[in-house]
This record gives C-alpha cells, sequence and structure tokens, in this order.
C-alpha cells in the first residue's frame, strides 16, 4: 500500500485527515505498543513503509528489525502474536500508538517477560535495577 507523501504545509499534515507518515532517512517511524486494556508499555519498534502496510492489511503488528534487516511478523514464532486493536499516529506522523491484544501476554519479550520494559534506571543513575511491576 502506498503512502501518502508527508504534506510541505504543517496544518495539512497535522490536522488533515488523511494518512501520510513521516519516515525518517532511513525509512522508519518509531512503533510504541501498549497493551490495550492495561495500558502498559510493551515495547518500542520501528515500521518501515511495508511493515505498516502489512499491520493495516492484515491487522496483526508487523515490524523492520533493525538488526536483522528483515520485515518481522511479532510473534509469529513465539506464538505471541499482536492483534491490534487501535492505530494512533502522532501530530507530525513520524511515530505511532499501537493498541495491541497479545496472544501470549506472558511471552511478549524474547526474554520471557510481559513488557520489555523490565529494568529501571537505579537510584544512582548508572545502574539498572528490577522494575518492581514486571514479571
Amino acid at each position: 500500500m502506498p503512502f501518502l507523501a508527508p504534506s510541505p504545509l504543517a496544518a495539512q499534515q497535522e490536522e488533515g485527515a488523511e494518512l501520510r507518515p513521516r519516515f525518517d532517512a532511513a525509512g522508519l517511524v518509531t512503533a510504541v505498543v501498549t497493551d490495550h486494556v492495561s495500558g502498559d508499555v510493551l515495547m518500542v519498534a520501528h515500521m518501515n513503509a511495508e511493515a505498516l502496510s502489512q499491520t493495516l492489511k492484515t491487522g496483526f503488528a508487523h515490524y523492520w528489525s533493525r538488526s536483522r534487516s528483515a520485515l518481522w511478523k511479532k510473534g509469529e514464532t513465539s506464538g505471541a502474536l499482536q492483534k491490534v486493536r487501535e492505530i494512533r499516529i502522532d501530530c507530525d506522523q513520524d511515530a505511532v500508538w499501537l493498541k495491541v491484544e497479545v496472544e501470549k501476554p506472558d511471552d511478549t519479550c524474547h526474554t520471557g517477560r510481559t513488557s520489555c520494559f523490565y529494568r529501571r534506571v537505579g537510584p544512582d543513575g548508572h545502574g539498572l535495577v528490577p522494575a518492581l511491576d514486571t514479571a
């Protein structure tokens, strides 16, 4: 699915009713992924035009893996598929927010956790400690 090019007019890009993703120089937009019920942040990933198109077409989240340089359907091998319940786009259309239902919620992260955000910065500002609200 080809997308409309970003509009040079800020008002059209920011207030218009057309999806005009603003992909960066690498052809990516940032995707913030949350649980559609709890609102918990599950992960942050990146999407290229193909990943966004496949997500819109199939209703399941697809991403672009920067480390593998490949399209990636989240959960295809682990079974933790992400069924998209809602997609929002930010004001200038360079980031998307996916609200998802995960088929295996205890396996959202490849480390076997419910969220990729399972550590927090410690009181010293340098060390990492377990987040108290994640498995």
